[in-house]
């Protein structure tokens, strides 16, 4: 895997900031020590049939390498992965791949869905009525999410790419206090966050939004 390169938004409001999903892609590079360069769109951008070709839905994250291209950054990181041991051992390759899934398909959604009535949606009417069910939801999720670490620095006792995409699932309601709830996610969430690789990325994607932040009118 050579040549990366890491689609993303040139600028998001500070709201979205360390939480769009090229973050994912740029964590899983670094813990696998793969250089990438990073490519930036506006959002006016996501419709042009240039980046269409790469992405169908106009979306970020895109990844192209040596070997093609690749869209859907739970895809890219598995990607990775499959060239990085650390992130995809061979002797617990199932499971790894068990709870990657498990971080996009069982927890993600509940979580997404109160991020984006929270961040985007607060002001609509309906949001009051709907929250409190979609905060059970997540607090569901969380509660049995918990209950697996106990004993567990890691889902799998080690670190691997599933851990990559549960942290970043968890971090879109770091605006609550819901993971600060449950004491023993808040720290698996700021273990994670604590390995270089992750603030790296973190780091090379806040510093292209600082980059590109609009001019004040």
């Amino acid at each position: 895997m050579n040549k990366i390169t890491v689609w993303g938004f040139r600028w998001v409001p500070p709201f979205a900031q360390g939480l769009v999903r090229d973050l994912r892609v740029r964590w899983a590079l670094e813990e696998a020590g793969l250089a990438y360069e990073s490519r930036l769109i506006g959002t006016e951008e996501r419709q042009s049939d240039t980046y269409r070709h790469i992405h169908p839905f106009g979306m970020v994250p895109a990844f192209e390498s040596g070997d093609g291209t690749l869209i859907e950054s739970g895809a890219i990181v598995y990607a990775i992965a499959e060239h990085c041991e650390a992130l995809m051992p061979s002797d617990r390759r199932t499971e790894t791949l068990a709870w990657m899934f498990a971080a996009l398909n069982t927890v993600e959604p509940p979580i997404w869905t109160l991020s984006v009535m929270d961040l985007q949606q607060h002001e609509e009417a309906w949001v009051e009525l709907r929250r409190p069910g979609v905060i059970d939801e997540v607090k569901l999720r969380l509660a049995a999410l918990s209950d697996w670490l106990d004993s567990r620095d890691y889902l799998l006792g080690r670190f691997t790419a599933a851990d990559i995409l549960m942290t970043t699932v968890l971090r879109f309601v770091q605006h609550t206090d819901l993971v600060a709830g449950f004491p023993r996610l808040d720290t698996y969430v700021k273990r994670c966050e604590a390995r270089p690789a992750f603030q790296a990325a973190l780091r090379d994607q806040l510093a292209d939004y600082a980059r590109n932040e609009p001019v004040a009118a």
